[in-house]
């Protein structure tokens, strides 16, 4: 469970357990998102597909206490946020960015995957100094006070970064990074323009991968050089936060500038009552590749970089895995279903776990702990310290979810934290809400 004053403790706590009611929000309307789901992708949408991007600078909090100086893209003047707001729009759709520049550097925004970009109303061109040496892949704004119009057509159906194409392995890595979802026409409820690419649209969920070298961040902070040649990265992010505030749900007021969460909240399939799998998009936004791992279902890979594993007369060649690789700057999607393949019953089919004793178990002031005090897991009323009441709402399941590079499930080397998550499943009937 995830009480609401949680809070300072549950920023400081080494392995809480929370979980919230969830619900996906796709928001119509104009640039601007309604009441928020408490996990789940959450869309900014706008009837004429016309966006407001300020590049600015603020602070991200990390588990351990620490507070990184970072960039990002803030929607239109308002606050800073890590990572910038998730744009929504339809395939075959004109799409206007408009970027304003607050930072003390030229920046830009690059839009891959996406043709015919163009910038003030021109094609976007790469810019060189004066020597003719690179210094973006894109039309800029300038600094301080710049502004440039980015538009296009919405490419195919899909998944897709946004990022700064100035000075990339500098803008990147200090936070200047967003998901672009591309729908297909007709369909909200498919990943793409195929039948067999569609999703329960209550159960859509975005990671956003990304890493910090706070090295670098103070660095720039400090407006010094900074050595590319020592990088390392020190934390490892879904959406801006590390665990275990990625479990924390969206918009947590502790967490202000980090908006997105990354817990998963589905129910066991069922060819009935729930017969649609959640979808998961996946986005690398960092420098290394990222080996995800979902314990307790393999996930079916069904596209990359807006491109559906199909073959050449449309064949299907998505395939089930264990592990989910997404490399630097690629974008992968996929379909997830939890199947109770033993039919675990309490009553009839327990499950044959023993509760650990007290003092092997993870406990903190409110109802949380990685084991639960339900007929599922052996666990029986008495045994929970005093102040706890329970130690799950209603007899649900949760796996793990995290780097298999597990130098990357760390905060800043301690474990266990980092790029990682947790998926939660509930019983068929439900939690009562």
């Amino acid at each position: 469970m995830l009480p609401a004053n949680l809070g300072r403790w549950k920023r400081l706590s080494a392995v809480p357990l929370a979980a919230a009611v969830v619900a996906v929000l796709v928001v119509p309307g104009p640039d601007r998102v309604a009441a928020s789901p408490p996990a789940g992708l959450e869309c900014r949408t706008a009837a004429d597909n016309a966006f407001d991007l300020t590049a600015t600078g603020g602070y991200a909090a990390m588990p351990d206490g620490n507070t990184i100086y970072m960039w990002s893209y803030a929607s239109g003047g308002g606050e800073f946020q890590l990572p910038g707001p998730t744009l929504c729009v339809t395939s075959g759709a004109k799409v206007t960015v408009v970027l304003h520049n607050s930072l003390p550097e030229p920046t830009s925004i690059t839009f891959p995957g996406q043709a015919q970009v163009l910038a003030d109303g021109r094609p976007a061109q790469p810019e060189t100094d004066a020597s003719g040496t690179l210094t973006s892949l894109t039309t800029t704004a300038a600094a301080n006070t710049g502004a440039v119009t980015y538009t296009f057509t919405a490419g195919p159906p899909g998944t897709y970064l946004y990022q700064s194409g100035t000075d990339i392995q500098k803008q990147v890595q200090m936070g200047l990074y967003g998901a672009l979802v591309v729908r297909p026409t007709g369909h909200p409820d498919r990943e793409n323009d195929r039948a067999d690419s569609a999703f329960d649209p209550d159960h859509e969920y975005l990671y956003l991968l990304g890493e910090i070298d706070p090295d670098l961040h103070l660095a720039v902070e400090r407006r010094r050089a900074y050595d590319f040649t020592r990088y390392k990265a020190r934390y490892f992010t879904i959406n801006g936060r590390s665990m275990p505030d990625t479990i924390a749900p969206n918009h947590a007021e502790w967490l202000p500038a980090q908006p997105y969460g990354a817990l998963i909240h589905i129910r066991p399939y069922d060819p009935v009552g729930n017969p649609k799998p959640a979808l998961i998009r996946y986005l690398n936004a960092g420098s290394v590749a990222y080996p995800f791992h979902p314990h307790g279902s393999d996930e079916q890979l069904i596209a990359r970089d807006g491109r559906p594993a199909q073959g050449p007369t449309g064949q299907d060649l998505s395939f089930s895995n264990f592990l989910i690789d997404v490399s630097p700057g690629q974008t992968v999607d996929t379909l997830m279903i939890w199947k109770d393949a033993e039919h675990w019953d309490p009553q009839g089919n327990p499950i044959p776990v023993p509760l650990p004793s007290l003092q092997d178990q993870i406990v903190g002031p409110g109802p949380e702990t990685w084991f639960a005090e339900n007929p599922y897991l052996g666990g029986t009323p008495g045994e929970l310290p005093p102040g706890v009441v329970q130690n799950n709402e209603c007899g649900e399941y949760y796996h793990v979810a995290h780097s298999h590079a597990l130098e990357q499930a760390t905060n800043y080397g301690a474990s266990f934290g980092g790029m990682m998550t947790l998926i939660r499943i509930d019983p068929p009937a439900g939690c009562p809400a």
